[in-house]
């Protein structure tokens, strides 16, 4: 299997992107090295190559970091993941710009009110950074607990999507 990387400068660092045919299915901090080896062992072996800007995704993050809500509209995700991953990853998607969801809250979203700390840790796994909004997931208090990339990062996520 090939899979094309490009790595881009962000507002908030780095990030890498890993493609398979004209999905995207990891994208992730470059400061987290061992994480994104991680989200591609699903892959096995691979041969990488790289590119710059596939299917415009340099381009979308600008748009994005700019205030564009849609940037990243019509864009393919392959996740891989559970069921329950899935399901939580879904329901991550629908979570609106601008808007944040408790743990439980997502939980009962997904119609599993107990399994907020299941929620949690699929929330965690997230192979998508940022596309995938788990930075909109925030604890029943308020707090801006838990996030892969670093807890400064969700903040400045949610101020720029107007949150905080």
């Amino acid at each position: 299997m090939k899979l094309i990387f490009d790595t881009f400068p962000t507002p908030l660092g780095d990030m890498t992107a890993v493609f398979s045919n004209d999905t995207l299915c990891v994208l992730d901090f470059s400061d987290c090295p061992q994480r994104i080896e991680r989200l591609l062992r699903r892959f096995g072996t691979y041969e990488k190559s790289t590119k710059i800007n596939p299917l415009k995704i340099r381009d979308r993050f600008n748009a994005y970091f700019k205030g564009q809500r849609d940037a990243f509209s019509g864009l393919e995700l392959d996740t891989d993941g559970t069921a329950f991953q899935q399901s939580v990853w879904q329901a991550l998607q629908k979570i609106p710009h601008g808007g944040t969801l408790s743990y439980q809250q997502l939980a009962r979203s997904i119609g599993r009110p107990k399994a907020h700390r299941a929620v949690g840790t699929a929330n965690g796994r997230n192979p998508i950074s940022i596309i995938i909004p788990c930075h909109r997931v925030i604890a029943s208090n308020g707090a801006l607990a838990g996030y892969a990339g670093g807890v400064e990062r969700k903040r400045f996520l949610l101020e720029l999507e107007g949150t905080l």
